[in-house]
């Protein structure tokens, strides 16, 4: 028989309040998450890459869009991009590229890089929600989409080297 006395009934006791905080925590930190995950229920491969410019090795982590259904998702709906993080889309095949920023909530630096792992062109702090074309000046194998800023941030510049297993050396 559980009594109605005890500690764990009464609101004002500290176990209550402890128990009430951490559901709060649950339902505000996991709301986030729950929205990315159900965006078609994608889930993407998480590598590192590195970028080597005129005057440092910068590594970053990487989650791997090499499927349409994961290049056509890519960074929608995200809220949030960490520096050093980013989004490495692998078309396969090397050809002429254009991005847009539908549905995407953050300002993305958007590098452009042939075959040979060399960046081509960088799209400065794209406008979220923009349906505007972002074009590679070229033919490239693959984009790398980083927080907006990073670009500057870490000096990186067209004409830099990215390494990866997907660029040919």
């Amino acid at each position: 028989m559980i009594s109605s006395d005890g500690p764990l009934c009464c609101p004002q006791s500290s176990t209550w309040r402890i128990i009430r905080a951490f559901c709060i925590f649950l339902i505000f930190f996991s709301m986030p998450l729950t929205h990315v995950a159900a965006q078609d229920n994608i889930v993407f491969r998480m590598d590192r890459l590195a970028i080597q410019t005129q005057d440092s090795r910068r590594i970053f982590q990487v989650e791997i869009a090499e499927t349409a259904a994961q290049r056509a998702q890519g960074l929608m709906w995200r809220k949030h991009l960490p520096m050093g993080a980013g989004m490495l889309f692998d078309f396969k095949i090397t050809g002429p590229v254009i991005m847009w920023m539908k549905n995407t909530y953050i300002p993305l630096d958007i590098l452009f890089i042939t075959a040979k792992g060399v960046i081509l062109n960088i799209a400065r702090e794209t406008l979220p929600h923009s349906t505007r074309h972002i074009p590679s000046k070229g033919p490239v194998r693959a984009v790398l989409e980083l927080a907006g800023g990073s670009a500057k941030q870490f000096g990186i510049r067209a004409g830099d080297r990215v390494d990866h297993a997907i660029f040919d050396p």
